[in-house]
C-alpha cells in the first residue's frame, strides 16, 4: 500500500463508518493510487476545494476513511470509482459509470426485529435499513 522508502509517517484515518483496518484514507487514495497529488499539501488543496465526494457527500477531511463498496466521485475529472478488493485482498479503485455511481452497495451484517416487531438490517458501514425485504439474509448485498 505505502512504499517503505517514501517517508517516515503513515496517515492515520479519522473515525468514520469503516474500521481502522478496513479503510483507506483519502490522502492515500489521491497520492498513492490515483497519483493526482505529490504531497500532503496538494492533497489538502484538492479536498478543500470540495472536489471529492464519497457516497454522494462532499468530504473535506483528508484522512476520511473510504472503505469497501464506497463510491468516490471526482467532480473536475468526471471520474467515478468504487473501492473494492482484488484477489489478494488489497484495495483497488474500480472505474464505474455515472449511472452506477448513483447507488451504494451494502453488505448486510445482521438482521433483527426492533421495538414493536419492526424488522431492520444493519450493514457493513453502520447503516440501518428499516423494513428490509423479508428475503434479505446475513451476508447478502443490497442496493
Amino acid at each position: 500500500m505505502l512504499d517503505k522508502l517514501k517517508g517516515r509517517f503513515a496517515p492515520r484515518p479519522s473515525s468514520g463508518p469503516h474500521k481502522l483496518r478496513e479503510c483507506l484514507p483519502l490522502i492515500v487514495m489521491l497520492r498513492e493510487r490515483l497519483k493526482y497529488a505529490l504531497t500532503y499539501r496538494e492533497c489538502k488543496m484538492i479536498v478543500m476545494q470540495r472536489l471529492i465526494k464519497v457516497d454522494g457527500k462532499v468530504r473535506i477531511d483528508t484522512f476520511y476513511p473510504a472503505g469497501f463498496m464506497d463510491v468516490v466521485q471526482i467532480e473536475k475529472t468526471k471520474e467515478n470509482f468504487r473501492l473494492l478488493y482484488d484477489t489478494k485482498g488489497r484495495f483497488v479503485l474500480h472505474k464505474i459509470l455515472k449511472e452506477e455511481a448513483t447507488y451504494k452497495l451494502c453488505r448486510v451484517k445482521k438482521v433483527h426485529k426492533g421495538t414493536k416487531g419492526i424488522p431492520y438490517a444493519v450493514t457493513h458501514d453502520g447503516r440501518t435499513l428499516r423494513y428490509p425485504d423479508p428475503d434479505v439474509k446475513v451476508n447478502d448485498t443490497v442496493r
